[in-house]
């Protein structure tokens, strides 16, 4: 079990694990996830942390198949400029490895943006916490363990 799943165990959440056999010369991991589990990449979601400060940090949950804006996230979180966090500083903060951070289970709670296009669908799928590993999960179930709010964050 990952953190991920034991969250929504914890709070009683109706999901579905989806297994697949990572390839370690992958490291475009959304993509790969969309192509061995089938899906549609515009249902597949991917977590990337944004630094708004040197001292906080939040998460941005957008389709596989989409760019992150940027702009459109400092404009949600009322902040001038953001930018990506680094690679490293995004594991220590989740608790997870690139390719397997999940918007759940992290080590402690970041404000949260799911992009609007969750709107389009009762269920998503994101990361189960490790490469290999994904979760189908009801986004009104996501948005409550969250706390996330959604717009616009996508290019």
């Amino acid at each position: 079990m990952t953190p991920a799943i034991n969250i929504l165990k914890k709070n009683k959440c109706d999901f579905k694990v989806h297994k697949y056999d990572h390839d370690p010369a992958c490291t475009n991991f959304g993509d790969e996830a969309v192509e061995k589990l089938g899906l549609d990449a515009n249902q597949v979601y991917k977590t990337l942390l944004v630094e708004l400060s040197p001292k906080e940090l939040v998460v941005c949950v957008l389709p596989v198949s989409n760019t992150l804006s940027l702009k459109d996230v400092a404009n949600s979180f009322d902040v001038k400029k953001a930018q990506m966090a680094q690679k490293d500083e995004a594991q220590k903060v989740t608790g997870y490895l690139l390719g397997g951070i999940s918007p759940l289970g992290q080590k402690k709670l970041l404000r949260t943006i799911l992009d609007e296009s969750v709107r389009k669908f009762e269920t998503i799928f994101i990361s189960g916490g490790k490469r290999g590993l994904d979760i189908e999960v009801k986004v009104k179930d996501l948005e409550t363990i969250l706390k996330a709010k959604v717009a616009k964050v996508t290019a």
